[in-house]
């Protein structure tokens, strides 16, 4: 019986160019649904791990493919792409497409390969290769995750380094009244310029949607998943931020949409997870870490705010608990990098816009931030010259090289 090319027998694709008495191995038919792209994940289907099973018998190739759901709106469009590739091969007659759904394993495993993926889509922003981020994250609001990120940018500024602080809590940002700004920010060549502030011999420059919205900040902003992360992505494709050391990011709490997006727009960023001491914000605080290494983020570390402190007259009191950044550190596996000891002059200070990092009498609030700086532009997260990575060796030899003239031939000889 004539075949006309391409047309389906039985659920396979007739080829063509199929020569009698040829096979493909299973290798070639594998090699073929390499071509096959999950379009929701954005990679094939071999390397996702979606291909479970495939069999040959004779020219009969039965393909079985997990989904990471059975009801998996993709089905259809899957099965045809498998039929047409492997249906393409020389000696195959018929395929059949068998499709699965993943264990809770498989499809761990396959989201996490999905997301390293999309980092290497990463768009590219204004923000220099050799500045440390830092995210500021938490797993609840009400931590004092703001405070933290206002007060820290300002402890390492001080040491004379260049720290840009960008507010993400797009509808919740707080972050101009702890900085005492009220200025807009201004645009120069198509770009924002971010509110620059001296800090000692260092200098912050201050991004938030707080310096943008003429208003004031009584006003709502109301925008959904997707418009909050297209201002993330405008804070850090659209701003002119100058030669930074450090870019601490005030992340909203919770691990919703813009934790995502940074995690694929800043794949470099190190997370700080803000908790207090009370055992039930410190496992609310342990989802930002799983988030975090779901997105391939490194977590550098944990900070407890409202820890114990003592009174005047001596006494300790823990008036949130105690022991709740010591526990998440232990269950997360990173480290406790500062207790912050609860001060009711510090939340005043910070609704006046005096941080307590800049304050010029001392205060146990204020050693807690200066040493934390410390311990991150030190250990935690020290400034890395790029110049001696090897990606910039490389460029610099090939620069070099391309300065030298070639050497002549001794085989040709110019007439």
């Amino acid at each position: 019986m004539f075949k006309p090319p391409g047309t389906c027998l039985n659920g396979g694709l007739y080829s063509p160019t199929r020569t009698i008495g040829l096979v493909p191995t299973l290798d070639v038919i594998r090699n073929a649904l390499r071509d096959v792209i999950d379009p929701e994940l954005g990679d094939d289907i071999v390397s996702l791990g979606m291909v479970r099973d495939i069999q040959l018998n004779g020219g009969i190739a039965t393909v079985t493919v997990a989904l990471t759901i059975a009801g998996c709106p993709l089905r259809t469009q899957l099965t045809e792409d498998v039929t047409a590739r492997v249906g393409a091969l020389a000696g195959i007659d018929r395929v059949r497409v068998e499709m699965g759904e993943m264990t809770r394993e498989e499809r761990t495993a396959v989201m996490s390969r999905a997301r390293w993926k999309a980092r290497e889509s990463a768009p590219v922003t204004q923000v220099p290769s050799r500045t440390r981020v830092l995210a500021i994250a938490s797993g609840k609001g009400g931590v004092g995750k703001s405070s933290v990120t206002a007060n820290l940018a300002a402890a390492i500024a001080s040491t004379g380094l260049t720290v840009g602080v960008l507010d993400a809590d797009i509808a919740g940002f707080s972050l101009p009244r702890m900085f005492g700004a009220e200025e807009r920010l201004a645009a120069f060549g198509g770009k924002m310029v971010p509110l620059r502030m001296a800090i000692g011999s260092g200098q912050l420059e201050i991004v938030s949607m707080g310096l943008i919205q003429g208003s004031g900040e009584d006003e709502a902003v109301m925008f959904r998943g997707l418009m909050l992360n297209r201002a993330l992505q405008h804070f850090l494709e659209d701003v002119q931020w100058g030669d930074l050391d450090y870019l601490l990011v005030d992340m909203p709490p919770g691990t919703g949409d813009v934790q995502m997006g940074l995690a694929r727009m800043m794949p470099r960023a190190s997370l700080i997870v803000v908790t207090t001491p009370a055992l039930g914000a410190q496992q609310v605080a342990a989802r930002a870490v799983d988030m975090a290494r779901r997105g391939h983020l490194r977590v550098a570390g944990i900070v407890e705010n409202m820890s114990a402190f003592t009174t005047a007259g001596g006494e300790r009191l823990a008036v949130f608990g105690e022991g709740g950044g010591s526990r998440l550190s232990s269950t997360t596996g990173a480290p406790l990098l500062a207790e912050i000891p609860l001060d009711p002059e510090f939340s005043r200070n910070n609704d006046n816009g005096e941080l307590a990092v800049l304050r010029s009498q001392g205060s146990e609030v204020k050693k807690a931030f200066i040493a934390l700086g410390e311990l991150i532009t030190s250990d935690i997260a020290p400034i890395i010259e790029m110049a001696g990575c090897t990606s910039r060796l490389l460029e610099a030899a090939a620069a070099a090289l391309d300065k030298i003239p070639p050497a002549p031939n001794p085989r040709f000889h110019e007439p």
